[in-house]
């Protein structure tokens, strides 16, 4: 299966002088094509550091990057934004939309840079990305009168809205409630499915559980790695008592 992201060797340093600390120590990863994978570590492990290494969100101080075979620390900030743009879809805890726009606005606005003289094209994906996530509807509702899976569920459109190679979530259901979380990951399994690669940042076991492809985290380190078959929901319980057997045995 092809490489889509290979890390080597990442080192990334917060501080100055005696204060210096690695957030990263020399970590190496790769995530393929279509892989489902989820980051688990006490905070401060570096976890959304390396999701945000790996993205070219941020850069490091030490090693190398590749997305798709190209090197990301060679590359010009208008090139990675064109990159991150066009071939990766971000969603975060807390979806950064705009008052002063509905959703449907705020779900094409990023897009908007690529697809000037397409406006139509452009709202019909929305608007059917909308249907698919269950917020059909809801288009012209302010953010302010949307639930907070709601907007979430906006969050994810707008970063499926260019078909992205992968998609990377930091937390995506740290602010929601179980129903509402349980919603965000079964439409993560649908993108999954699909053919996008998925690569979670998370405390949950139960969202880590739903996964693939577990990487374990402490101290800046990758410690341990557990894969899993694909997902069913009668297995749930079973996968969640690995998950969190495998975090005592860690110490994490």
């Amino acid at each position: 299966m092809k490489k889509i992201i290979a890390a080597e060797h990442i080192v990334k340093v917060y501080g100055q002088g005696g204060e210096r600390r690695k957030v990263l120590d020399g970590v190496s990863v790769s995530i393929n094509e279509g892989e489902f994978v989820s980051v688990m570590g006490p905070s401060g492990s570096g976890k959304s550091t390396l999701l945000f290494a790996v993205s070219g969100m941020d850069t490091v101080d030490g090693g190398r990057v590749f997305f798709d075979g190209r090197e990301l620390g060679v590359l010009q900030e208008n090139e990675l934004a064109d990159l991150r743009r066009r071939r990766m879809g971000f969603v975060f805890q807390q979806p950064t939309l705009l008052k002063n726009m509905n959703l449907l606005d705020n779900i094409i606005l990023p897009a908007m840079r690529d697809h000037r003289k397409n406006v139509k094209k452009i709202t019909e994906r929305a608007r059917t990305l909308m249907k698919k996530t269950g917020i059909e509807g809801l288009e012209k509702r302010d953010i302010t009168q949307v639930s907070g899976g709601q907007l979430q569920r906006a969050g994810i459109c707008r970063a499926l809205l260019g078909s992205p190679q992968i998609l990377f979530g930091d937390e995506p259901t740290g602010a929601l409630n179980q129903e509402a979380a349980e919603g965000i990951m079964s439409l993560f399994a649908e993108i999954n499915e699909a053919g996008t690669a998925v690569m979670l940042v998370t405390h949950d076991a139960r969202i880590a559980a739903k996964t693939e492809r577990i990487l374990f985290m402490c101290d800046g380190q990758i410690v341990s790695e557990m894969r899993l078959p694909k997902f069913r929901e009668t297995v749930l319980e079973e996968r969640m008592e690995q998950v969190v057997l495998r975090m005592r045995e860690l110490g994490i």
